[in-house]
């Protein structure tokens, strides 16, 4: 399980966002490894700014769902985990396809976790990069 302190399928992750942002942009989890999460999400007329291209809302949405997922994952059982803060740096566009999430932490402490996620595009070109701070509330608090 490594750092992970629950376990979940990737089935189980997908579950769990039924009804919520993350489906209705149609965000999926793929893979959940020692030390990430992946998740993908189309370029289409739901994530799409005017323009477009890829919005960069739509991005940052990736980037909170795999890391408020993960954090859950590295959290104590009946832990509640809530953002705090989140920035995205938008590298490049992407017009459509299907982008790749790929989040790993960067700080695991009792109280705040910090989660970096890696966006990509189908030819593996860096879209965006982001990072979300988050609290840890435990069952005890």
């Amino acid at each position: 399980m490594g750092m992970w302190k629950q376990s979940a399928t990737v089935g189980e992750l997908n579950a769990m966002q039924q009804n919520s942002i993350a489906s209705f942009l149609g965000i999926e989890f793929q893979d959940i490894g020692t030390d990430f999460i992946v998740a993908t999400m189309p370029v289409n007329e739901r994530t799409k700014q005017p323009f477009g291209i890829l919005h960069g809302g739509a991005s940052v949405v990736l980037s909170e769902t795999l890391g408020s997922v993960a954090g859950v994952l590295c959290a104590e059982p009946g832990s509640v985990v809530v953002g705090l803060e989140v920035n995205a740096n938008h590298l490049r566009s992407a017009t459509d396809g299907e982008v790749t999430g790929v989040v790993r932490p960067l700080h695991i402490g009792r109280s705040t976790q910090v989660w970096e996620t890696h966006i990509s595009d189908q030819q593996g070109r860096k879209l965006c990069v982001s990072r979300l701070t988050v609290m840890v509330k435990t069952p005890s608090e």
